[in-house]
């Protein structure tokens, strides 16, 4: 249903729109928050045509269909937006790595988490021009700024991890001293 919903939002904003159009309407902006190939955005838009939530406005060269949303399509948008819950199920290869960190000697761990916090920090920059391009009250404004503060949430705790990581190896390293302080 989420990609129906992409797709009936986009349509609802940009006007009529071929899969070609909406497709690189995905890569441009909803790519940030949801993905959706060639191959999946097709056969959709056929089913939604289908089931009366799009109308085919115009037919082009090559089977270019320009799509436009229908009332039955608008109010499929609302409810969804309105009564659907969103998915709350977590599947997520960051969060099953934070979990199995431990796992790692505490220098590689270090190093990975060194990296995620780096990428997070060049993510959200990369999110801070956008919205700069864009402006903060623009179509997906809301989604923008949820980005901005995810990926500062994902630097700020690597950074934690590793603060974590560092004290225990320091206190690991304490422990295993003599008595006169000499390590073993």
């Amino acid at each position: 249903m989420s990609l129906r919903a992409a797709l009936l939002a986009l349509i609802e904003v940009r006007g009529p729109s071929s899969g070609y159009d909406l497709t690189k309407s995905f890569e441009g902006s909803l790519a940030h928050v949801w993905q959706a190939s060639h191959s999946q955005i097709y056969p959709e838009l056929n089913r939604m045509a289908a089931d009366g939530l799009l109308k085919v406005e115009e037919e082009g060269p090559r089977g270019r269909k320009t799509y436009a949303i229908t009332a039955a399509g608008q109010a499929e948008l609302h409810e969804w937006l309105v009564e659907a819950k969103p998915e709350q199920r977590i599947r997520n290869e960051a969060s099953l790595r934070a979990f199995l960190i431990p796992l790692l000697p505490p220098q590689k761990a270090i190093e990975l988490l060194t990296e995620q916090a780096r990428a997070a920090e060049a993510r959200k920059a990369d999110l801070e021009a956008l919205r700069c391009r864009v402006g903060e009250s623009s179509f997906g404004g809301f989604a923008l700024e949820r980005g901005l503060r995810h990926m500062a949430a994902e630097r700020d705790w690597a950074l934690w991890a590793i603060d974590r990581l560092q004290k225990s190896e320091e206190a690991r390293t304490e422990t295993v001293r003599t008595p006169t302080g000499e390590p073993k």
